[in-house]
């Protein structure tokens, strides 16, 4: 018997949570800007797809469900909580299809609208923009000797929209720092334990005396609200390798509106 199957597999890449953030982050020919959004009332923004590649491509954009865990990884929500569905339901955007041309950008309107008496908090829920794959010509089956499978990979980017309503705070601790290594190289490993009502984003930064550049440092970590503590390994630069052992400061400083504000800092020692 001859069989001959055809997969097709979505890969959707959650970024601005497990590397550091550029302005603008994408996977195969896309790019996407910004790659997080917070609404914090009925105005809305805007996000820009830009097509890097030599072809026309098209994208499907949706509101999707994630749940950070301790290490930082993002997983699917099987079965979403009211919170959840609220978050899903309240973000609007246009258009939900887009074609774009070769080295052409695309802006895409967000906005969030929240039903009456909805309690204050912070709700989020995640925009993938998924590859369509053009359509393939009509070919004669192959021969092929039991059975065979054809893998096409759809690529997708994943970003956070984060809703806040109300006056929200948040506070954040570090905890557990010690020297470790990464791929055989060292790297500082720490918790950042969070309190409050809504996340936090920002960079992990190691200094040590005398030296004035961070010896380590991670950008764009989040601290999403399902979560008190979030485990983070930041590896050491490798001009500073050698220096690693010894007295460091470390800090948390958050991104807003109006510059970094740090919200952690606690001195130890790496062994």
């Amino acid at each position: 018997m001859t069989l001959f199957k055809r997969i097709t597999t979505a890969f959707a890449l959650p970024l601005a949570l497990l590397a550091p953030i550029p302005a603008s982050a994408g996977v195969g020919d896309l790019l996407v800007a910004p790659t997080r959004i917070v609404l914090n009332g009925s105005r809305g923004t805007e996000v820009i797809l830009s097509n890097i590649g030599d072809e026309v491509a098209t994208y499907r954009i949706s509101v999707e469900l994630r749940r950070m865990k301790e290490d930082g990884s993002l997983e699917d929500v099987p079965v979403a909580n009211d919170k959840e569905k609220t978050a899903q339901n309240m973000i609007l955007y246009a258009p939900h299809r887009v074609t774009i041309a070769p080295n052409e950008p695309q802006t895409i309107r967000i906005a969030a609208r929240a039903p009456q008496g909805l309690p204050d908090g912070e709700y989020r829920a995640h925009l993938l923009f998924r590859a369509v794959p053009p359509p393939r010509p009509v070919t004669a089956p192959r021969e092929v000797k039991g059975i065979a499978f054809e893998l096409i990979p759809i690529y997708g980017v994943t970003i956070p929209v984060v809703i806040r309503l109300g006056n929200l705070q948040a506070k954040v601790g570090i905890a557990n720092v010690q020297l470790t290594n990464q791929a055989g190289k060292p790297a500082v490993a720490l918790d950042l334990v969070r309190a409050g009502d809504r996340s936090v984003f920002g960079d992990v930064r190691v200094f040590k005396a005398g030296i004035k550049d961070p010896i380590a440092i991670q950008r764009g970590v989040a601290v999403y609200t399902e979560v008190g503590q979030r485990h983070v390994v930041i590896p050491v630069q490798e001009a500073f390798a050698a220096a690693a052992a010894g007295p460091v400061t470390v800090d948390f400083v958050e991104t807003s509106d109006s510059g970094p504000v740090s919200l952690a800092e606690t001195k130890t020692v790496l062994r």
